[in-house]
């Protein structure tokens, strides 16, 4: 099977979720490509360069099964990206990359006291810690990491993470957002 081979317009939504940072649309996403992406939505260059590094390392060898020897370019495979899942997440990608709609609902339900339809910072870290798992430091790290990049970079001006946003995070349609808001923003600065 070819390094470079491209992803069909199938896609489950966990494809869709990471599909964004795959900036040349080969079906593959090295290095480089998610600190193109990050800093597309407006992360800084430290955050940028620290997510590459540790997305890329961290998912490259799941994604690549059969491989013996670790490709040094780190690249993940967004077609096999459901083998990557890690442990102590919401739930709401099933082991096969689907949206499973009643998970999304269970973490409002469960969390969302102040709002209904969002999540405070406090809520957020009651969200992440109620998912761990006993004895999964890897997944919590994973989880963390993934959850706290989000808030500091969609939360809106009072705080609150929004039902709606967290939704278009899980099919990718949030990263599209941010690039686009991003780039709207830069042309009004240069006029």
């Amino acid at each position: 099977m070819a390094e470079f081979e491209a992803i069909d317009s199938d896609q489950n939504v966990l494809q869709k979720h990471v599909a964004f940072f795959d900036r040349n649309n080969d079906g593959v996403i090295y290095p480089w490509e998610t600190f193109q992406g990050f800093r597309a939505i407006g992360s800084g260059i430290l955050l940028s360069s620290v997510a590459a590094i540790f997305i890329n390392v961290g998912l490259s060898g799941k994604t690549r099964p059969g491989k013996k020897f670790p490709n040094l370019l780190f690249p993940i495979h967004i077609k096999n990206i459901n083998m990557a899942k890690h442990g102590s997440d919401s739930g709401v990608y099933d082991t096969n990359g689907r949206f499973v709609p009643s998970k999304f609902e269970e973490i409002f339900h469960k969390y969302a006291h102040t709002n209904s339809d969002a999540l405070t910072a406090d809520e957020l870290d009651k969200f992440i810690k109620g998912n761990r798992e006993p004895k999964d430091y890897a997944g919590w790290i994973g989880g963390l990491s993934e959850w706290k990049i989000l808030y500091s970079l969609a939360k809106d001006k009072n705080g609150l993470l929004k039902k709606e946003t967290v939704r278009s995070v899980y099919d990718g349609s949030l990263f599209e957002k941010m690039a686009e808001e991003k780039t709207n923003s830069s042309k009004k600065k240069n006029m």
